[in-house]
C-alpha cells in the first residue's frame, strides 16, 4: 500500500521530532539532579509539561477546529518546540528547567493535537489501521533507538552536546513539517 505525500510528510516528520526529543528520556533524572535538583524537582517539572501540555491541548485542538489553521499551529508548535528544547542549554537551576518544561508543554499542545488531527484527515479509511499502526509503531522504535543513542552521548561527552544535538535535529523535523505548508 502507497502512502500519500501529506501522511508521508507527517510521519517523517514526526519520526525526526521523536528522534530528537527521545534523546533525553531517562536522562531527564540525571539531568535534573546535575542543575541541584531532587525528586521533588524531577516530580514537579514533569507535572508541570504534563499540565500544562493536558490544558492546553483542549484550547488549541477547539481553536484550530474553529479557525481551520493546524497547519500552521503544528509547524509553529514544532519550532517552538526546538526553541525550547535549546533552552536546556541555559538550565542552571530546577526553577530554570521548569520554565523549559512549560515552554515544551504548550509547544506539545500546538503540535500534538493538530497533527493528529491531519493525520486522521489524509489517512486512507481502507488502511487506516495500519496507517495508524505505523505512526505509533514507528515512534516507539524512534524513541527507543533515540534514547541509546542519547545516552551514548551523555556518556561520551555532555548535556550540552545532548541538547544541541536533540534542537538541531528538531529543527531539522520542523522544516521537513513546513513543507505541509504548500501543500494545503
Amino acid at each position: 500500500m502507497a502512502l500519500n505525500r501529506h501522511i508521508k510528510n507527517l510521519l517523517y516528520s514526526g519520526n525526526l521530532w521523536y528522534f530528537g526529543e527521545g534523546m533525553l528520556g531517562p536522562l531527564f533524572a540525571v539531568f535534573t539532579e546535575k542543575v541541584n535538583g531532587d525528586i521533588l524537582d524531577i516530580t514537579w517539572a514533569w507535572a508541570t509539561y504534563l499540565i500544562i501540555a493536558g490544558l492546553l491541548y483542549i484550547v488549541v485542538g477547539k481553536l484550530t477546529d474553529k479557525y481551520d489553521n493546524k497547519e500552521k499551529i503544528m509547524v509553529l508548535g514544532y519550532a517552538l518546540n526546538a526553541l525550547f528544547t535549546f533552552g536546556y542549554l541555559f538550565v542552571s537551576a530546577p526553577w530554570h528547567l521548569f520554565i523549559v518544561q512549560a515552554g515544551l508543554g504548550i509547544a506539545a499542545a500546538m503540535a500534538t493535537p493538530t497533527w493528529h488531527a491531519l493525520y486522521a484527515k489524509y489517512e486512507n479509511q481502507k488502511h487506516g489501521g495500519f496507517q495508524w499502526g505505523l505512526a505509533g509503531g514507528e515512534a516507539q522504535i524512534i524513541t527507543g533507538i533515540a534514547i541509546i543513542i542519547g545516552g551514548y552521548i551523555v556518556s561520551l561527552t555532555s548535556f550540552t552536546v545532548l541538547f544541541s544535538t536533540m534542537g538541531i535535529i528538531q529543527i531539522i523535523a520542523t522544516i521537513y513539517q513546513a513543507q505541509i505548508l504548500r501543500k494545503k
